[in-house]
């Protein structure tokens, strides 16, 4: 749910493009399902994590919806921001209304033009769009128009084509109607765990004057600003790296133990579930345990239980 309303309205927003301006390469957390809510969001930003994304809500069902709104958005009054909002969506007035509605509580709005998922390409959202660079167009252009706050920003987060001559051309295109902007994962639609095209991601933003972020394959700080050296890209966006290490922007080698400690009390502060109190764990622990801790660990069944595990071995 989105805070308290009442309480809400006066959140304290940022504008997510004065990172971009502050001489340093910002460093993201990237929209992933089930894991980027507010208990993770709030224990990165304690490690150097500059800007958060929400998991990807799909528009349509969040306007319509408010079982939907209030399990898909979380926020609080003061610590999460700058934070942007990202959407699947694949129709402009729909995507204004979702933007409409978390505006007094985010700082922004992302389009996932990246999601190669199935389900997702074959309900018109996601990596399809990059095929519709109009449609992207008109999306950007119905949100500039009808949000009034001018610090609001509007970003989208895309996939390479094959010939990158047409990434180049859509990603113009959006700069042209109003992208804050642009988040490039350094793969095609078809590619999974192929190596990333950081030249495909430098080419681009040498073609761009908005601001372009890195994504993929990046798992450490020293990751980050090879990346950085490689692409020239003003901002890094991490996934799996920040679940494996949420203190990697602070520059931990490996989750350390006060990290550990940090998500054990904001999990239990904001009520997380346990499934996903014990999957963000089993994440961070993954090069801290053996094979035969991880046995033992990875089938505990209780909060309890992880906190016994967790004092007993580790002395959190």
């Amino acid at each position: 749910m989105i805070g308290d309303i009442e309480e809400t309205t006066q959140c304290h927003l940022k504008d997510p493009m004065g990172l971009f301006h502050s001489g340093q390469v910002v460093k993201i957390c990237a929209p992933m399902v089930r894991y980027s809510k507010l208990a993770f969001r709030t224990l990165v930003r304690k490690y150097n994590c500059d800007l958060c994304y929400t998991p990807m809500i799909v528009a349509a069902d969040f306007v319509r919806s408010t079982k939907a709104r209030d399990s898909e958005f979380t926020t609080n009054k003061v610590g999460d921001h700058p934070l942007i909002v990202q959407f699947a969506a694949k129709e402009a007035q729909v995507l204004c209304d979702a933007a409409r509605i978390v505006c007094p509580f985010a700082d922004g709005i992302d389009l996932n033009c990246g999601c190669p998922q199935r389900w997702a390409m074959a309900e018109g959202y996601g990596a399809c769009l990059i095929n519709k660079p109009e449609l992207i167009q008109d999306m950007v252009r119905h949100v500039r128009n009808q949000i009034d706050n001018p610090r609001f920003s509007v970003s989208i987060k895309i996939r390479i084509h094959g010939d990158l001559k047409r990434t180049v051309d859509l990603c113009r295109k959006a700069e042209a109607t109003g992208v804050s902007w642009i988040t490039v994962h350094g793969r095609s639609v078809e590619e999974r765990h192929q190596p990333v095209h950081y030249d495909a991601i430098k080419i681009i933003k040498q073609s761009m004057s908005i601001p372009i972020v890195a994504n993929g394959d990046i798992k450490t700080l020293k990751d980050a600003e090879n990346v950085h050296h490689l692409t020239g890209a003003d901002g890094i966006m991490v996934a799996r790296g920040l679940l494996a290490n949420p203190a990697m922007f602070a520059g931990y080698e490996e989750t350390p133990l006060k990290c550990i400690q940090d998500w054990v009390d904001i999990a239990l502060e904001h009520g997380t579930p346990f499934t996903c109190f014990h999957h963000h764990l089993m994440y961070m622990m993954e090069r801290i345990t053996s094979k035969q801790e991880k046995k033992v660990f990875n089938v505990l069944s209780s909060t309890s239980a992880v906190l016994d595990y967790l004092n007993d071995h580790y002395g959190v």
